[in-house]
């Protein structure tokens, strides 16, 4: 059987599996100066980590929705009624206040960032046998591989680092509870190794793409929230391993992979300088976006003296429109690549 790559080898491995290897490779070496370049090179890793990635990656989805005529036309309804939705819904959320809204919106997330993972598993899975134990095996092992941090997260005492604010998971501090679900990690960890032996053994063959994104997210999930407990090293692992691979993806299997009748308008993006406009098109929409969350409501990176604060209940519902939408829409956009 081949190895079910969803581009190249060359490119899945660079692009979507090596990110959550590199990022850890990164953390172990230079772990010591993590800190000092937190303190001294904030607002670098601001722009770089979150606004060229986090937000870049949630605005490459319009590469496979909104700037793509037909998809749009095809699921019009969609497209246009979704982020009315997604808004209608924060304001409601951000009307219990703040923390309401930051609450409901990183549980969102995690689902969304959980999800993906699951995704990747599926898609590298499509060419194996269709049996119910191998599907559950990996849905089993994936959901492990990010379940178990967030419940670590969940009953430890505070971390050092949050999803977006102070406060927003609810938290219960129990070392029995830890205790008894890294028993259960362990023992699923271990089944899994087992079984992939086995298989191996059995039939000669390893899907290495699937292995990679499931190991990958084992270490980059762990290590970034269970053994470290610093802020820089959770947004590195958390944000690369998830933002890069996404933007890949969609680079990759909708405009590159696809024949140029099928492509409409992307088919300019279709070559080495259409995957740089691609980049620049996202970094450009995406510091946009933070440049008027910075002004508006943070004041942290920017700050133009501009007093919205009365305003926020009806900006930043308005300003998370394209993250809320992006984690809801992944849900429609994938269901028949999975």
């Amino acid at each position: 059987m081949e190895q079910p790559w969803i581009h190249k080898s060359k490119t899945d491995f660079w692009l979507i599996l090596f990110p959550a290897f590199f990022v850890l490779g990164i953390v172990f070496v230079f772990q010591d100066w993590l800190s000092e370049i937190q303190e001294d090179y904030s607002f670098y890793t601001w722009l770089f980590l979150i606004v060229f990635i986090d937000v870049a990656h949630v605005y490459s989805t319009l590469f496979k929705t909104y700037f793509v005529k037909s998809e749009f036309q095809r699921r019009k309804k969609l497209y246009i009624g979704l982020p009315i939705i997604c808004f209608i819904i924060g304001l409601f959320l951000f009307g219990f206040g703040s923390s309401v809204f930051w609450s409901v919106l990183a549980y969102v997330a995690v689902f969304h960032f959980i999800r993906q993972q699951y995704g990747f598993v599926r898609l590298y899975a499509r060419k194996e046998e269709k049996t119910k134990i191998n599907r559950y095996s990996d849905a089993l092992i994936i959901y492990t591989a990010t379940i178990y941090p967030m419940l670590y997260w969940f009953f430890s005492s505070p971390r050092a680092f949050n999803w977006f604010v102070e406060k927003e998971f609810f938290r219960y501090e129990s070392q029995f509870l830890i205790q008894v679900s890294t028993v259960i990690y362990v023992l699923i960890v271990a089944y899994y190794l087992c079984r992939t032996l086995y298989l191996y053994l059995k039939t000669s063959y390893f899907n290495i793409p699937k292995n990679l994104i499931i190991v990958g997210t084992l270490l980059s999930w762990f290590f970034g929230i269970v053994y470290f407990n610093n802020d820089l090293v959770f947004t590195l692992l958390n944000v690369v391993s998830h933002g890069i691979p996404y933007m890949a993806l969609i680079y990759l299997k909708e405009i590159d992979s696809k024949p140029k009748e099928e492509m409409g308008e992307l088919f300019h993006f279709k070559n080495s300088k259409g995957a740089i406009f691609f980049v620049l098109i996202l970094l450009g929409i995406a510091f946009t976006e933070e440049y008027l969350w910075e002004i508006f409501v943070w004041n942290e990176n920017f700050n133009l003296g501009i007093d919205a604060f009365k305003w926020q209940f009806f900006l930043v519902p308005l300003l998370t429109v394209p993250q809320f939408t992006h984690y809801l829409l992944d849900g429609f956009i994938w269901k028949n690549n999975k």
